[in-house]
């Protein structure tokens, strides 16, 4: 048995292939460009990224005993095409994109939230895909007249994926959980929020589940089922084997993520962190969980490299000197906005506590521990809701890092497990779609744990008042520009 997962990400496209003892073997991997073509615009081109789809399924042709694909997208990120021909009108709209902040600004100085809130579990932010669908109906000429004629798509990178590559234009319920269109509890495009943003509901793709008789691809010359298609983050969370309320996960890639198991319900998501689909099984019910981001992690040390900071990621793995927070240094994280539990898209990143014996390698550490403590932000939120596992399973690039991943679980009073394979989100993917065709995908070994330690101070109180004083500057600039 083999399966294929294709992990379109952020910075890269992967094709993993998965055995059925959890083993994973890279068959192909691209890499991608971020275009940045205005102040907080984020961009990808479409046809790249499917070229490097298709090209993961042709590193596959050869492969003897495989049994299915299945396909992990980005989340929120979204385009247009025309429906007919299948041709990208416009770029993929990133996640991280911002473009939209003034609509949502007004959105909820109008007084929509509660509303969002109460049909999608999701807080207004530009985050989500619904304020960008909206702004390409307003800002694309082409879109607008593709509606007119009954033309238009509009929806998320899994979409357009799968139209080319099934002929079947379509989404999954945690994908569509990630859009700020869809009701939680029917898991259908909720027609008055379609309307507040002013995406024409018909125009987007038909929600299904997350794995199933989604279609077949073409592999090679063999047409093989598509059994699986979910979001990245809750691929990664099946891939730890967390499954019970409580369960939950850390990945550290471009952003920080943390996904908790909550049950067959709905949470309420009182807390700051977010109810969410976790996955859905044909014929079956939504398993449902609470999400939390930090927008800039893995984003923030790239970031403080392309300073000068540092030159190589083996100067950042240790520091001799005491936590920097505990010396008067902090960091705090928000080049794109906080998200979990705050949700504010207008702070911006800051160091505070900078003196003239400011070395920047003290920086360094402030950076890496300024991703830990946003992440302690988001485990109490998740945990004040849902109690949390005692250990925590934790993947993506900062895993590697020995300060980080000691200081992580100082911070958060728990034992973290470090993933000992780098493709937890292809692991997830093809566990779930050999499932549906009846075949089964061990979940790997256990990983390396790293026990919590005290710190011997209250970090968690002294970078709060780090991030209110961020949060405070940004308003206040904010305030002074308008």
């Amino acid at each position: 048995m083999s399966i294929l997962a294709i992990d379109q990400g952020t910075t890269s496209t992967r094709a993993i292939l998965v055995a059925a003892d959890g083993t994973a073997r890279t068959l192909h991997a691209a890499t991608h460009k971020q275009h940045y073509p205005g102040p907080g615009h984020v961009e990808h081109d479409p046809r790249v990224l499917l070229t490097n789809v298709r090209a993961g399924l042709d590193a596959a042709a050869s492969v003897p005993d495989l049994d299915a694909v299945g396909l992990a997208n980005q989340g929120e990120s979204c385009l247009a095409w025309n429906r007919h021909t299948g041709e990208p009108i416009t770029p993929v709209i990133v996640w991280q994109d911002d473009r939209t902040r003034g609509d949502i600004k007004r959105l909820r100085q109008e007084g929509h939230e509660p509303q969002a809130r109460e049909r999608t579990g999701l807080p207004l932010d530009p985050y989500f895909s619904a304020s960008k669908l909206g702004w390409i109906l307003r800002e694309i000429p082409e879109a607008a007249r593709l509606a007119g004629s009954g033309a238009l798509s509009l929806g998320t990178t899994d979409a357009f994926f799968r139209q080319h590559l099934t002929g079947r234009c379509e989404t999954d319920v945690t994908t569509a959980s990630r859009t700020g269109l869809m009701n939680l509890a029917s898991l259908t495009w909720d027609a008055e929020l379609c309307a507040l943003y002013g995406v024409p509901a018909d125009a987007l793709p038909p929600i299904g589940p997350s794995a199933g008789p989604l279609g077949t691809v073409r592999v090679g010359s063999r047409d093989k089922p598509l059994a699986a298609s979910l979001v990245d983050q809750q691929a990664a969370l099946y891939g730890h084997g967390c499954t019970n309320p409580g369960d939950a996960k850390i990945t550290c890639g471009t952003g920080a993520f943390m996904l908790c198991v909550t049950g067959s319900e709905p949470p309420a998501g009182s807390k700051g962190a977010l109810p969410t689909v976790l996955w859905q099984r044909a014929g079956q019910a939504p398993r449902y969980g609470l999400d939390g981001a930090v927008y800039s992690a893995a984003a923030a040390v790239n970031w403080a490299q392309g300073l000068g900071l540092f030159k190589s990621f083996d100067e950042i793995e240790r520091f001799d000197a005491p936590p920097a927070i505990g010396r008067g240094l902090a960091f705090v994280p928000a080049l794109s906005g906080l998200a979990c539990p705050r949700w504010d898209r207008s702070a911006r990143g800051a160091f505070l506590g900078l003196s003239l014996d400011t070395t920047p390698r003290d920086m360094m550490q402030a950076v890496l521990e300024g991703i830990a403590l946003r992440l302690a932000e988001v485990a109490a939120a998740i945990d004040a809701e849902q109690t949390l596992a005692d250990t925590l399973p934790l993947d993506g690039g900062l895993s590697v890092n020995p300060y980080f991943t000691r200081f992580l679980a100082d911070c958060t009073g728990r034992t973290l497990r470090i993933a000992d394979i780098p493709d937890v989100t292809a692991i997830g993917t093809a566990r779930l779609a050999a499932e549906a065709v009846s075949v089964r995908c061990a979940v790997p070994g256990n990983g390396r744990l790293v026990h919590p330690q005290p710190l011997g101070f209250d970090a968690a109180s002294r970078f709060r008042t780090a991030v209110e004083a961020a949060v405070h500057f940004a308003a206040a600039m904010d305030a002074d520009a308008n």
